[in-house]
């Protein structure tokens, strides 16, 4: 079968296309992701950065939410021959929301807790860098539970003034107690209880450092270094960390890229 038709067949992800003997799937869009096959010993860049091929030619890249127009892919074929593709980037609108007069305390954590919030990030930075060559990214994604869609992504509000960071994930609003499924298959690099702003927070890395967050959770299931297989229920839904009510918050980054999980999944059942 022709390399974009088995990809075709895994994924069912909508766009198809070909950079010389490269083939993948995914949106060129900002929030997307693109998984693709190329002839073993392929070497790739985007925008001067490596992008690992697998040794069976399996590779993965995404772009962030403000990634600019363009991105510029480097095609080094394993005979010699070298390629660059200019890449267009799909630009999109997100809801801003404004908010002022709101009591100092409810936009700014306390300063007492600064810290703990750093040695927080730092943990959930060193789980999504480590490198992982293995290819688990190909067993093709689902959504980790099933209710309303809540939240979107690229959203973001402005308070008092001041604007937040965007909300880089998808909310899925369900009952506390309610199965939290592996996307994709994976293994667990982060299992923390209780972080400040996400609650008991899972970190699932599928390789070539493409990760899911799953936040805000009742209980974690799986423990660091365990290998999941997708669908396999790795937690409950909570609402544990800085949110006002029960649901799961889902989020993926592609190195530092945050990626779009309502572009990967199928529709949300």
């Amino acid at each position: 079968m022709h390399r974009c038709g088995w990809l075709f067949t895994l994924l069912l992800w909508p766009l198809c296309a070909s950079a010389g003997e490269l083939n993948w799937r995914g949106q060129l869009t900002q929030g997307g992701l693109i998984v693709g096959q190329a002839p073993p010993g392929t070497r790739l860049e985007l925008d001067g950065q490596p992008v690992p091929v697998a040794p069976d030619g399996a590779f993965v890249f995404g772009f962030g939410r403000d990634a600019p127009a363009r991105a510029r892919l480097r095609i080094a074929s394993p005979g010699g021959g070298v390629e660059e593709r200019l890449l267009t980037i799909t630009q999109r609108q997100y809801d801003i929301q404004r908010l002022d007069g709101l009591p100092p305390e409810k936009v700014t954590p306390p300063p007492g807790l600064l810290e703990r919030i750093r040695r927080e990030n730092a943990r959930v930075d060193a789980a999504r860098r480590r490198e992982i060559p293995q290819s688990w990214f190909l067993s093709g994604f689902i959504w980790p539970a099933t209710g309303r869609l809540s939240g979107v992504y690229g959203s973001q509000r402005i308070l008092n003034g001041e604007p937040r960071q965007p909300h880089y994930g998808v909310d899925v609003a369900a009952p506390v107690g309610a199965s939290v499924r592996a996307p994709a298959d994976g293994v667990v690099t982060l299992a923390e209880p209780d972080l400040y702003y996400s609650g008991a927070t899972l970190i699932i890395d599928h390789g070539h450092r493409l990760s899911s967050t799953l936040m805000h959770l009742h209980r974690i299931d799986v423990r660091v270094g365990q290998r999941v297989r997708k669908g396999e229920v790795v937690a409950t839904v909570g609402k544990s960390g800085r949110v006002t009510g029960p649901h799961l918050d889902w989020r993926m980054n592609w190195r530092e890229a945050r990626i779009d999980p309502a572009l990967i999944a199928p529709p949300l059942p």
